[in-house]
């Protein structure tokens, strides 16, 4: 006599704890569905969660994540999330390599400090003009695109239609992303400024034929409908308290300590304390090819999983830091204050990220190293305990461009995050007028108050395969002509091989960074799927 099938005990059971998967069970829960969520560690909330890295120093750092752009203010409203983000008047600051005494510093309340930076680097102030006409010419596809991404997928053709505009979809989305920035931009300096867009997590040259620097710039500039980059008040962590608040409110049920091991395409999803949830349909918040790996151990089929045959390749470091006060920079005519509140680029320029990309390719680790420096604190200083806010101290984030997890992968963690750490801060310290490691704040230990966390981190502390942030390469954010829309899986985006296993993560095909994307599309299907 065959065994009795068992009832399922939820409607939804949700693998992985991450931001997206707090956004759907919160969806899935308001709609009056039984909905668990399984994280493997012993917290909810992925990349997007604040921490105290230095034990003894009140400093909660986005230690992960520590921006927000893509979460639209349409899940916020919809789950009643008590979530600010605070705009940054000073778009960025980059010291010219050349010469740091000089440098680029782009204030939207000041069009003439701006155009001033420009001639003294650039010789003219019509570069100024130039960077902002670009964006000012894809801003239309960022009001158009943004709006798509909570609804079901619309053809390539009809989004290319709706832009109207055939030579700028081409600049986009046909043509590497370098002839787009060579024909708007005169200079090396302003066309680097442009193209770390496309390479954040990336790994690509500007003029790489896969296009995937182009995604990621896509990705990077319709965020809001504007492209802007806010700060999340209270950190990273504010933002996941209130998710996982709104799932749990909602009737959600989620559990820490919770490592899944295993899931059958029947919606099966097996502990590894040997414990069994059955529900009628599984949302993966983890990448695409763990969940293959789990599909696998579960019984699918290895050549079935509905995952990319392409391995995940993360391509970054992410190095944080406290520090007594901010540094001093070469250039006399900026205050740190001002350079620090943006987007502070260091060897950014477009040429230095194509040398980058190709020394990165043959196994070296570039030199100078390309990277992005963020001061959270300058904008959101609730962070920071009253004492270390009296003192003058700052928050640092630096993140480093064409850093692929080949650089890393098998080799010893510690060495390789401190080499990668060295050159880090080698590449700031060109163009700043004293050392970093002389500001940096020190710990009631001795110890320095910094801390570089590398792809194989990622690999191993939050299961992210090859330490990508995106769960695999990122997706055009619509369907092709020819890709089938008949099913709800198909049609937000979220489908695996399988029927009631969806993805619901930045590797759903509108996915990456803090966005939520991927958990509103996953729970908007699987509304459909359970109505039936």
């Amino acid at each position: 006599m065959a065994a009795a099938v068992p009832s399922p005990a939820y409607d939804v059971v949700i693998v992985g704890g991450g931001h997206n998967a707090l956004v759907a069970a919160a969806y899935l829960a308001k709609a009056g569905h039984s909905v668990v969520v399984l994280e493997r560690l012993d917290h909810v909330g992925g990349a997007a969660v604040s921490e105290r890295p230095w034990p003894g120093v009140d400093a909660r750092l986005s230690r992960y994540s520590y921006l927000v752009s893509l979460l639209p203010r349409r899940i916020i409203d919809d789950l009643g999330l008590g979530i600010r983000l605070a705009r940054r008047r000073y778009s960025s600051y980059t010291p010219d390599p050349a010469d740091p005494s000089r440098g680029l510093l782009i204030d939207t309340a000041d069009a003439a400090t701006t155009a001033d930076s420009f001639a003294r680097v650039t010789g003219s102030r019509a570069e100024a003009v130039r960077l902002a006409d670009l964006y000012e010419r894809i801003a239309p596809v960022a009001r158009l695109l943004f709006p798509s991404m909570t609804a079901p997928l619309q053809r390539d053709r009809e989004l290319r239609g709706a832009v109207g505009d055939d030579r700028l979809w081409a600049d986009l989305v046909e043509r590497p992303l370098g002839q787009l920035l060579r024909s708007s931009l005169d200079t090396d300096i302003a066309r680097g400024i442009a193209l770390t867009d496309g390479l954040i997590g990336t790994f690509a040259s500007a003029d790489d034929e896969s296009l995937r620097q182009n995604r990621c710039f896509l990705y990077h500039v319709i965020g809001g409908g504007t492209g802007d980059w806010d700060v999340p008040v209270g950190g990273m962590g504010r933002v996941t308290a209130e998710l996982a608040r709104a799932a749990s409110d909602a009737g959600a049920e989620l559990r820490t300590d919770a490592e899944v091991v295993a899931v059958s395409p029947d919606g099966e999803a097996t502990l590894g304390d040997g414990g069994v949830v059955h529900a009628r349909l599984v949302l993966s918040g983890v990448g695409p090819a763990l969940l293959a790996r789990l599909l696998a151990a579960g019984g699918a089929p290895a050549d079935d999983s509905g995952a990319s045959s392409e391995a995940p390749e993360g391509a970054q470091l992410k190095v944080n830091m406290l520090l007594r006060r901010l540094p001093r920079l070469r250039d006399d005519r900026v205050a740190p204050e001002a350079a620090f509140a943006g987007t502070f680029h260091v060897n950014e320029t477009m040429s230095q990220l194509d040398r980058a990309f190709t020394t990165a390719g043959a196994g070296g680790i570039p030199d100078p190293l390309p990277a992005e420096i963020y001061c959270h604190s300058l904008t959101d200083p609730s962070i920071l305990g009253p004492e270390l806010r009296a003192s003058g101290a700052h928050t640092l984030t630096l993140f480093g461009l064409q850093v692929p997890h080949r650089l890393v992968e098998g080799q010893e963690t510690d060495a390789a995050r401190t080499t990668l750490l060295q050159a880090a801060q080698r590449s700031l310290d060109s163009v700043l007028a004293e050392p970093l490691a002389d500001c940096l704040y020190v710990a009631p230990d001795g110890s320095p108050c910094v801390e570089a966390r590398t792809t194989a981190d990622l690999e191993r502390s939050l299961g992210m395969i090859g330490g990508d942030i995106f769960h695999g390469a990122l997706s055009w954010p619509w369907a092709t002509a020819d890709e089938p829309l008949g099913t709800p899986a198909q049609r937000w985006g979220v489908a695996t091989a399988h029927a009631n296993v969806l993805l619901c993560g930045s590797g759903a095909r509108r996915g990456g960074a803090v966005s939520g994307l991927g958990g509103h599309n996953a729970a908007m299907a699987a509304l459909e799927l359970l109505a039936r």
